[in-house]
């Protein structure tokens, strides 16, 4: 009851989750002189920090190191077959973590922000019930995070049936694997292992792997994880699984795969269950926060939402930190700071990487653009054979006689070189504008450049 707990002094803001999108409209809020009290039921940094974007690109960072060197030979260098210390990529792991964390936790204390924890709770619009604590506030952000999903048959038991926060950690490298979902997370999971030495089965529903991504794009990446060894399996049903001999057989189809574990990977749900949203006036959507997506307002005024739990909103950790930016620019002088989603780019830490930015070909015809495209192959990048990781793939959409509307690549530094795409599409540039500009020879760079040239009607190469 709340006359029974400890009345706290009003802050500005008090935020109900301190993962990427709580924690950073934390931070933002010193721009703004603004009083911040930050509840977290765990430790600062949520899902992305210690369950999620972190530790996994750790994994994904060894297992790359390990390849190049199982390849050093091909360079000319002489090595024996290297061996992968799983215990030690695990506490290397963890020291990444670590390190982050203890970073984050100092800057929240520079900035002043009160950290509170503990399970926080709505209480009727501007407070929000922390034990016998109220922490009220002008103003609520709630950005309480996703929670793996799992499907009917496949309850997580953290042992034969995993979620990516249990292979985050396990203790061995599983030596036979399922995975279950061909989205971002089973590709990368599929990618580090098959890298490590593991046999991997990556099962999914939908025809390609990222589901809704570009096709050529998809196609990609599935020639680079098979090559690696992963076998892919695309528009299949997965049946109920049957247990025996410590081993899991899973059904797909008219076939089925005997493995030691089974990782599924079919997305995330929102964490709003129990948080006390029936005391306000947010509405909800199959557990996802309704809210004005110029401002990150809820229905309720005064009460945000950001990061995963926003009904049609991308479950990225860089958009929630956006949209943690745009609600507290919005609490503070209430003039609205829009993200731009379509300029949000998407990276999948597979080897090959996969990239995306805007809308694929299909989704610009849908939305009624006259399409023009343009792909350029790695195969013939001079940077990428020298590095001996020449496969994938450039592809830029236009509108025609307009601007660039989207782009995906794959290969390597695909996450890094997305960027330069990113720019075009926010900018609304003309392909015939960003082709102007030069690349640097030889760079994986001139992939982007040689599209661009092609997208204006004056390829090159």
């Amino acid at each position: 009851m709340v006359h029974l707990a400890i009345l706290d002094r009003v802050h500005d803001v008090v935020i109900l989750g301190g993962g990427p999108g709580g924690y950073a409209a934390a931070l933002f809020a010193h721009n703004f002189g603004l009083n911040v009290a930050l509840v977290e039921a765990d430790k600062v940094g949520g899902t992305c920090l210690h369950r999620g974007c972190i530790p996994a690109k750790s994994w994904l960072e060894a297992a790359g190191v390990f390849a190049t060197v199982a390849a050093a030979g091909s360079f000319g260098v002489e090595t024996s077959p290297p061996q992968f210390n799983w215990q030690k990529g695990l506490a290397r792991k963890q020291t990444v973590v670590d390190q982050l964390h203890k970073g984050l936790a100092g800057l929240l204390k520079q900035r002043k922000v009160e950290v509170v924890t503990g399970v926080g709770r709505l209480d009727g619009g501007n407070r929000v019930v922390v034990g016998d604590r109220v922490l009220e506030g002008r103003t609520v952000i709630v950005a309480t995070g996703s929670a793996p999903r799992s499907i009917p048959g496949y309850d997580f038991d953290g042992s034969l049936i995993v979620s990516s926060d249990h292979a985050l950690d396990w203790p061995a490298r599983p030596a036979r694997v399922a995975i279950i979902g061909a989205g971002a997370i089973g590709c990368e999971f599929a990618s580090l292992l098959a890298d490590l030495g593991s046999e991997v089965h990556l099962l999914e529903l939908v025809s390609s792997l990222v589901p809704g991504s570009e096709p050529e794009a998809a196609k990609a990446l599935e020639r680079g994880l098979t090559k690696r060894g992963v076998k892919v399996r695309t528009g299949v049903i997965v049946g109920a699984p049957r247990f025996a001999n410590g081993s899991v057989v899973v059904p797909f189809g008219s076939e089925s795969v005997e493995v030691e574990v089974v990782l599924v990977a079919v997305g995330r749900g929102p964490r709003t269950d129990g948080i006390g949203l029936e005391t306000t006036k947010v509405e909800v959507e199959r557990g996802y926060l309704k809210v004005d997506m110029e401002t990150m307002q809820t229905a309720h005024p005064g009460i945000y939402a950001v990061g995963d739990i926003v009904a049609g909103g991308p479950q990225l950790a860089h958009a929630g930190f956006a949209e943690g930016m745009s609600a507290i620019t919005h609490i503070a002088t209430g003039k609205p700071a829009p993200v731009n989603f379509w300029a949000i780019p998407l990276v999948v830490y597979t080897h090959p990487e996969f990239a995306s930015v805007g809308r694929t070909e299909e989704k610009a015809r849908q939305a009624g653009y006259q399409v023009e495209t343009a792909s350029h192959l790695m195969n013939g990048v001079a940077r990428a054979i020298i590095r001996g990781d020449n496969q994938g793939i450039v592809k830029v959409v236009s509108e025609k006689g307009g601007p660039i509307l989207g782009a995906s690549i794959v290969g390597p530094d695909a996450g890094e070189l997305i960027h330069e795409l990113m720019y075009a599409v926010g900018w609304e540039a003309l392909p015939s504008d960003a082709a102007a500009f030069v690349h640097a020879h030889p760079t994986l760079a001139e992939a982007v450049g040689e599209t661009l040239l092609a997208l204006a009607g004056k390829s090159l190469h």
